[in-house]
This record gives C-alpha cells, sequence and structure tokens, in this order.
C-alpha cells in the first residue's frame, strides 16, 4: 500500500490519487498504521502495534512444506508439513528456533524473510536487517549444507556495506544449481545526491552464488530507476535462468513494471522491458508488487495492482517470453483486491488474493485448467484476525494456497 513515511512522498502532487490510495488501505485492513513496508493489518478496534506475520514457504526436495517467518518474540523460525497424501491428514510441526544472533528481521507486509532450496542439501534463509537510519538496510542470510538440520550463522551478501537501502530482497536456485539474489538499493541514487545531482527511486541489484551462498559474485546493476519499496517477483526461463518482474519509474514518473533476465552478469544493463502500460501517474511508492509465473504455451503469466484510466485494480496478463504484454489484459473479479500472487503447473494456473468485505478479511483463488483462458472464482477462507498476504505454490502437479493469520498458517489445495 502507500507509503506516506517514505520521503518520496513529500513530493507527491497527485492529491486524488493520494486520498484514494489511503482510503482502500484503510478499507482493506481496519485500524491499520500506514508506514514503511506497511501491509499486515489489525483486526478492527485493535490499536496495538502489528505482529510481524509476513512469512514465506517453499518446498523440499523431500516433498515437505517448510516455512519461515517470525514467533511471537520476534524470533525467525522454520517448521513443515509433510505434502504426502491428503493436506486435511498432515500438520505443521512444532517451530524450530534459528539462531541469527542480535540480528532484526524486517517480516511485515512487502518484506519477509524467504527461504530457497538448492541441489546438494543446500537451503538458505534471506531476510533484511533493517539498520539504524529510516528504510535502510541490508540483505541478511544464513546457509545449510545439510538439508535444513543445521545453518551457519548470519552474513550480509552484498559488497556494498553503506548505511543505505538494500531492501526487499528475492531469492532462487535456478535450473543449474545458482543461487541468484535480487534486491532494491539506492547505492547510485546516494551517489547523486552526494553529486548535486537528480536521480528518480532507487534501483535493482542482484549477485549470484554457485557454491550454495558459500561465496558471491559482485554486486551487478540490474536496472536504474525502480520503484523503492515493492517486492520483487522471480520465475524461471526457458533458457534454466530466471526473469525478474518489478515495479519501475518510466518517464514522467509512471509507475508501471518492468522486466528483464537475471541469470547473464556478463550483459550490461540496458533498458528492461515494459510488462505494463497501465500510464500510472504517481510520485509514491504504493507497496505492492507483482506475481510472475511461466505459461505452458509460452511467456508468462502476471498479476499487478495498477490505476489505469482512474480505477485501481489487480490485474492478470500475459507476457511474451522477452516481457512485454501479450494480448488484453483482465482485471481480477474483486473490486477490494489486493497483494494478489500466482503459480502455475502445465495448464494450471491460480491466483490468490485477500480483500476486506467490511467486516473480515477473505481469502480468494481464480484458478484455471487451461493455461489462463477460463476462471473459476473460489473463496478459501476469512478472518477477523491479523493476516499476512497469501501465497500460491506449485508442486509435482499441485498448487496450493498459503496464508498466515495471528493464530493459524491456512493451506489449502487449488488444482
Amino acid at each position: 500500500m502507500v507509503n506516506p513515511g517514505d520521503p518520496v512522498w513529500a513530493h507527491a502532487s497527485q492529491a486524488r490519487v493520494r486520498r484514494r490510495l489511503l482510503a482502500a488501505a484503510a478499507a482493506a485492513v481496519p485500524g491499520m498504521a500506514l508506514g514503511h513496508g506497511a501491509g499486515a493489518g489489525h483486526a478492527p478496534g485493535r490499536a496495538a502495534a502489528r505482529p510481524a506475520l509476513a512469512c514465506s514457504a517453499a518446498v523440499a526436495p523431500d516433498a515437505s512444506l517448510w516455512l519461515t517467518g517470525l514467533d511471537e518474540q520476534g524470533r525467525l523460525f522454520v517448521q513443515q508439513r509433510s505434502l504426502e497424501g491428503a493436506l486435511s491428514q498432515s500438520r505443521w510441526t512444532q517451530r524450530r528456533v534459528l539462531d541469527i544472533g542480535s540480528d532484526r528481521v524486517a517480516a511485515d507486509g512487502e518484506s519477509r524473510p524467504k527461504i530457497a532450496f538448492g541441489p546438494n542439501g543446500w537451503v538458505v534463509i534471506a531476510w533484511t536487517q533493517p539498520l539504524a537510519r529510516p528504510y535502510t538496510g541490508e540483505i541478511r542470510m544464513i546457509r545449510s549444507e545439510d538439508g535444513g538440520r543445521s545453518f551457519s550463522a548470519p552474513f550480509t551478501v552484498h559488497q556494498d556495506r553503506q548505511i543505505i537501502t538494500h531492501r526487499f530482497e528475492s531469492i532462487a536456485f535456478d535450473a543449474r544449481g545458482r543461487l541468484h539474489v535480487v534486491w532494491v538499493d539506492k547505492r547510485d541514487a546516494e551517489a547523486a545526491r552526494k553529486a548535486g545531482k537528480p536521480y528518480v527511486g532507487a534501483a535493482i541489484y542482484r549477485t549470484v552464488s554457485d557454491d550454495g551462498a558459500r561465496s558471491f559474485g559482485p554486486d551487478t546493476l540490474l536496472a536504474a530507476h525502480s520503484c523503492e519499496c515493492c517486492r520483487i517477483a522471480l520465475a524461471p526461463a526457458p533458457d534454466g535462468g530466471l526473469v525478474a518482474m518489478w515495479r519501475h519509474v518510466f518517464d514522467r514518473n509512471i509507475r508501471d513494471h518492468a522486466f528483464a533476465p537475471v541469470g547473464d552478469l556478463s550483459r550490461l544493463p540496458g533498458p528492461p522491458a515494459r510488462a505494463t502500460e497501465d500510464l500510472w501517474a504517481l510520485d509514491a511508492c504504493p507497496h505492492h508488487g507483482p506475481g510472475l509465473t511461466p505459461a505452458q504455451a509460452g511467456g508468462f503469466h502476471a498479476v499487478w495492482f495498477g490505476e489505469r484510466k482512474g480505477l485501481q485494480q489487480v490485474r492478470y496478463g500475459r507476457l511474451t517470453e522477452s516481457g512485454t504484454p501479450s494480448g488484453a489484459w483482465r482485471a481480477l473479479p474483486d473490486p477490494g483486491a489486493e497483494h494478489a500472487d500466482l503459480a502455475s503447473s502445465g495448464q494450471r494456473l491460480a491466483i490468490v488474493w485477500r480483500s476486506f468485505d467490511g467486516q473480515a478479511t477473505v481469502l480468494k483463488a481464480w484458478v484455471s485448467d487451461d493455461d489462463g483462458v477460463n476462471f473459476v472464482q473460489r473463496t478459501l477462507a476469512r478472518s477477523t484476525q491479523n493476516t499476512d498476504h497469501p501465497r500460491v505454490l506449485a508442486h509435482q502437479g499441485r498448487l496450493m494456497a498459503v496464508w498466515r493469520t495471528s493464530s493459524e498458517v491456512f493451506l489449502e489445495n487449488l488444482a
């Protein structure tokens, strides 16, 4: 959602957009305290600080589902659940608290701890650690070589150690077993500020490890002038590498989305492909990143939030293999939809989102069995508690929705 606490907000001139975004945020999440990284809200009448519910899940090589997040004491934990047989017959294991020393973990809205599994028993968990100055951070990580039975001490991924923005990281192993880390970075904006030169937004940086996070290559610029506070979507590419999609700042401060491959570090960064064409002119960050997944017929499925001709919606569309729009986009069948995610498995595609119905936050899904041609809408759950953004995962033809509330982690088969 929009972030009034970010310095970029001070320059906003679109008063109408500002009022609508703040009203939508308040309606979608009652009692929500809008600040940097906002996203998980309060149930009606609650005035206390939000619990840090933002979590991530991934499927391990043994077909168990792993979840990582913060517990009620702010400690980083993992827990598992079997995916064999019916989900109704499995239960989450007891949480295992991980030793990360004195590190703090950002776990709110678009910023959350991440977990990824690679070959050779490699497991990595990454997070943003907030630093002393507002809106600054560094990307931290722990690694395992024994399938997650034990983990290393925390370490910083990037080489740049300025007290600036290194935040909103995304991580994934590619088909060749290389670990990619991609994040929002403000080193170039800081250099421009010191030189007295203008610089719009932030930048997308990346690094790669070939040895399961024992070592990393250099910090490499992927694209200049990204939005400042939206999550980055990663998806597997046909060549075995990865592609990324993120909210970008185009000419005239248009906050559409960009797309680029992330695997070839020898490639000089050129202009990224333009993935969406909403033409949303906004001098602020909506805190609302996109989702991306491969399409069976080629190219990618994408889901994003934007404003087009005065109408704010979450939209679904197809992208070509190079990341440009393909065909017409469609709005999700819920005007209150927010923070959507999607995943695919062959012809199957599922989009999940949450919305507020005036009394509770509702988890919904849009499911397709024909590669996004037709969809069936489902209502999966509702909660009057604090909730995280939903996620959808794919594993061996199965698509599953994961949604954390204050009291449980909801898991549902979608297709």
